[in-house]
């Protein structure tokens, strides 16, 4: 009886937790939560494999939900579908093509630049507002231009 409880307890917390990624609608942004996820031309496993992902928090936009699918975009323009326990709600982005970018000490232009990032580096967002946004990139964190990055929508907060 107790083992039929704790499965029971984790088979209602598997349910729970991705409901609240399931309510919201697209478009929206999202990140690869799995060092390998899978795209597919269809919503369901019996669709062809297109693109093996092997980059833990790359940012993606989810464009379309279906069921537990859901079709994403990456940052190269290509889409596909992907189970939904395969993405996580933690706001990422990835540097655009291009000249390396300051990443700043303060959320303005005159700001000290602390280091350049490379175009393809991706970060963990925690804060944006004003065309900026706070980045953390392994130990180092700062502020980028939101036009330096892809991720996150031109006029958009994110707290």
């Amino acid at each position: 009886m107790r083992v039929k409880g704790a499965i029971t307890a984790l088979l209602i917390l598997g349910v729970a937790a991705p409901a609240a990624a399931q309510d919201k609608q697209p478009p929206y942004w999202a990140s690869i939560a799995s060092g390998q996820a899978m795209t597919r031309t269809g919503p369901g496993k019996n669709y062809p494999g297109v693109w093996l992902y092997q980059r833990r928090d790359l940012p993606i936009r989810v464009v379309k939900k279906y069921d537990n699918w859901r079709l994403i975009e990456d940052p190269d323009g290509a889409k596909g579908w992907m189970l939904v326990t395969l993405l996580s709600d933690r706001r990422t982005a990835i540097v655009k093509p291009g000249e390396p970018r300051p990443i700043r000490v303060g959320p303005y232009d005159g700001a000290k630049a602390q280091f350049l990032a490379e175009q393809g580096v991706v970060g963990r967002i925690s804060k944006c507002a004003d065309g900026w946004c706070r980045i953390e990139i392994g130990k180092h964190e700062g502020y980028v231009r939101v036009s330096d990055i892809w991720g996150v929508n031109d006029n958009e907060v994110v707290d």
